[in-house]
């Protein structure tokens, strides 16, 4: 038997998944930098509004990421299981893509400056 009580903690629970929803939306933005990392040291940094393709070849291993109309893709990559080609493109700071066996990261940064913590 569904109660008066049951029907307000539905309506709660709802309300309070809309509000969670809308605040990890509102944390995207459109970055203006690629970042790409190899081995946890900084590769490089490219602008994503000028239309490029960037080749990273290191200890034999060889990934292309490409630059295009303000979005960012791993368009080739010689590891074996393609996850980092497949990611697909991105564009906002919230996103990356990584290449495990070849430990390269590329991440969009850029927008308003965000912190994760402020100290006084």
């Amino acid at each position: 038997m569904i109660r008066k009580a049951d029907i307000i903690l539905a309506i709660l629970l709802i309300i309070a998944g809309l509000a969670v929803s809308y605040a990890f939306a509102a944390g995207n933005q459109t970055g203006q930098t690629v970042y790409i990392m190899v081995d946890g040291e900084e590769y490089g940094y490219y602008s994503l509004l000028e239309d490029q393709t960037v080749s990273v070849e290191q200890d034999g291993h060889i990934n292309k990421i490409t630059i295009k109309d303000g979005k960012v893709s791993m368009a080739f990559s010689d590891c074996r299981n393609q996850d980092c080609v497949l990611q697909g493109e991105i564009s906002d700071t919230s996103q990356s893509i990584v290449c495990l066996p070849n430990k390269v990261v590329v991440e969009i940064r850029g927008g308003q400056q965000e912190y994760d913590a402020v100290v006084k």
